[in-house]
């Protein structure tokens, strides 16, 4: 394939000899005596690789360069520059510059510069494109179900992962946020940046917003060493806040003033840090709700709600359980080195039947028991959870009677999930529903 190189120069014989020396290398090129004229020749032709001198008058290298950056991403950019202004090359390189050369040119170098620039640009699209497959079969298609539901929650992914908008997931418990959290980044410009994530219910105030911002040394009792906080990690990548209905106030205020200015300090410190991460957030909470309360922050909603994504309950996609049923087996088959069991038609039945309070995580659990208790028979109604098959309902409850009180009600509740999980605290909150800082306090208050 025979490359397109850009020749930005305003001396017509420091141009002309290198247009020259690159065409004896085997390049197509094109000549530019200044700024605009580059732009004029890229708005023309698919440009590969721009040479461009640093001092021009007019519009010089500098302000070219981050026209080509915004406008013609794909264009790899090399700077040509006198010995004194190397500082300024190297802010260039900052700003998007592959790499830059002082004058006089060592042609040599220039062609090395060239076929190293080139074959990086060839990788970085080879794995744009090994990113776009295996999003598309780790991503996207781990959106398991052929129902209208998640035919448009797949949509919806799509559009929003080409873009930088704020995402807001909203859903119940054990939908899958975190997976549709997944799919956006990874299907975005960030995929190859980190994707950083909190769970803001599973820390105590004090540790989240040392978590989130990190904290200088000695800025409170046990801090030995500087941290940098999520934020700092994400920077360049997303940040995936889960459970964002539980912040406190503080910490609201402290996101706001991130997400307007891009910029924060460490818990005990002064130096203000500037970063660059897109954020998605997830509740299962009534956000509307909190903030008519006066608990959520309005204009923090408002940032937060950019590009709202309902992800649907399992029970608006009853057409989908047999589909996610049979993937849960088999993962789980493999998982622990046995055979796929089938299903008999009453099983399925029931399964599609049962309401799925903890949505798709209650079916992945109940599936993943299924496999470890099997001895290769076919999965019949017996094999199913209690649950599933009817037991242990309100009417069936000694302590669930007429009269109960809402406290003996929640109470039971909690209780009956903690013995159905084996006292994992986390799944027991995830499937009831509530914040695990909510469910360590009704541990308490309860005396479970």
């Amino acid at each position: 394939m025979e490359h397109l190189i850009l020749v930005a120069e305003d001396d017509s014989s420091t141009r002309g000899s290198l247009s020259r020396a690159m065409a004896q290398a085997g390049y197509r090129t094109l000549q530019a005596a200044d700024g605009p004229a580059a732009l004029a020749v890229l708005q023309k032709e698919p440009v590969d690789v721009l040479v461009t001198d640093l001092k021009m008058p007019g519009m010089d290298g500098m302000v070219l360069l981050e026209r080509v950056r915004a406008d013609f991403p794909e264009t790899i950019v090399i700077i040509l520059t006198a010995f004194a202004t190397v500082d300024l090359a190297v802010e260039a390189m900052k700003r998007g510059a592959y790499d830059f050369l002082t004058k006089p040119i060592n042609l040599g170098k220039l062609e090395l510069l060239l076929r190293h620039a080139l074959e990086a640009r060839r990788l970085t699209e080879e794995n744009r494109g090994l990113r776009l497959r295996l999003w598309e079969t780790t991503g996207l298609k781990q959106l398991l179900g052929r129902s209208a539901a998640v035919q448009g929650l797949r949509e919806a992914v799509q559009q929003v992962a080409a873009t930088d908008a704020a995402v807001l997931i909203l859903g119940e418990s054990g939908t899958g946020k975190e997976l549709v959290a997944h799919a956006i980044h990874y299907g975005g410009r960030r995929a190859e940046r980190p994707l950083v994530k909190v769970s803001c219910a599973a820390l105590p105030e004090g540790l989240l917003e040392s978590e989130l911002f990190g904290h200088e040394r000695g800025a409170f009792t046990g801090a030995r060493d500087r941290r940098r906080g999520r934020f700092e990690l994400a920077h360049g990548g997303t940040l995936f806040l889960d459970e964002v209905g539980d912040l406190s106030p503080p910490t609201q205020a402290k996101l706001l003033r991130v997400l307007q200015e891009q910029e924060f300090e460490r818990v005990g410190g002064t130096e203000t840090i500037k970063v660059d991460v897109r954020l998605i957030t997830a509740t299962n909470r009534d956000l509307e709700g909190l903030v008519a309360e006066g608990t959520f922050r309005e204009d923090l909603y408002y940032r937060l709600n950019v590009v709202p994504i309902r992800v649907p309950p399992l029970r608006e996609r009853v057409e989908d359980i047999p589909i996610l049923a049979a993937h849960f087996l088999r993962a789980s088959a493999e998982r622990w080195g046995k055979p796929v069991p089938e299903v008999t038609a009453e099983a399925l039945a029931l399964l599609c039947r049962h309401p799925w309070p903890g949505n798709v995580r209650e079916l992945q659990h109940a599936m993943e028991s299924i496999v470890v208790f099997s001895k290769g028979d076919p999965i019949g109604v017996e094999a199913l959870p209690p649950a599933v098959r009817g037991e242990g309902q309100v009417a069936d409850s000694p302590d669930r009677a007429p009269g109960a009180s809402l406290r003996d009600l929640e109470r039971q509740a909690i209780a009956q999930m903690l013995v159905a999980t084996g006292g994992n605290r986390r799944k027991a909150a995830e499937i009831l529903g509530i914040g695990l800082k909510t469910l360590y306090r009704k541990i308490q208050e309860f005396g479970l």
